[in-house]
C-alpha cells in the first residue's frame, strides 16, 4: 500500500522534489511541483473520507493528480479514485491512499503528472 511517506520518498528520489508546506492552516497539506516552473504536479492532503464520496468523517490521506481530460471520469468512477478535491476536475484526479488502487499505479500516475506539468 502506497503511503504518504512513499510518495514523497518516490518525488524525491525519481524527481529530486521535496514537498512544500504552503498553508499555515493546514500543515499537513503537501504540495510536489517542479523547481524551474513552479507548476505542481501533485498535492497530498488528508481530509474527511466524505469530501471525496466515501462514508464517514474520518481523516484520510489523498493524492491529487493531474490527468489527460479524457481519463478523469473513467477512473474517478474506479473504486480508490475520485474527481479532484479542490482541484480543477476537468484536469485533476483525487487518488485515495487506503491500498485500493496498486503501487504500479500511483507511481504510474505521478510519473503522468509530472510529465504533463513540465
Amino acid at each position: 500500500m502506497v503511503t504518504r511517506s512513499d510518495v514523497l520518498r518516490y518525488a524525491e528520489e525519481n524527481y529530486k522534489t521535496i514537498s512544500e508546506h504552503l498553508w499555515d492552516k493546514f500543515p499537513s497539506y503537501e504540495v510536489l511541483r517542479h523547481k524551474h516552473n513552479k507548476k505542481w504536479y501533485a498535492i497530498i492532503m488528508n481530509v474527511p473520507k466524505n469530501k471525496v464520496g466515501l462514508e464517514g468523517d474520518e481523516v484520510i490521506d489523498i493524492l491529487d493528480i493531474k490527468c489527460e481530460p479524457e481519463m478523469v471520469a473513467p477512473l474517478s468512477s474506479r473504486e480508490g479514485f475520485s474527481r479532484a478535491y479542490h482541484m480543477n476536475k476537468e484536469h485533476w484526479l483525487t487518488v485515495i491512499l487506503d491500498g485500493t488502487v496498486s503501487d504500479e499505479e500511483i507511481y504510474s500516475l505521478i510519473d503522468t503528472s509530472y510529465e504533463m506539468t513540465k
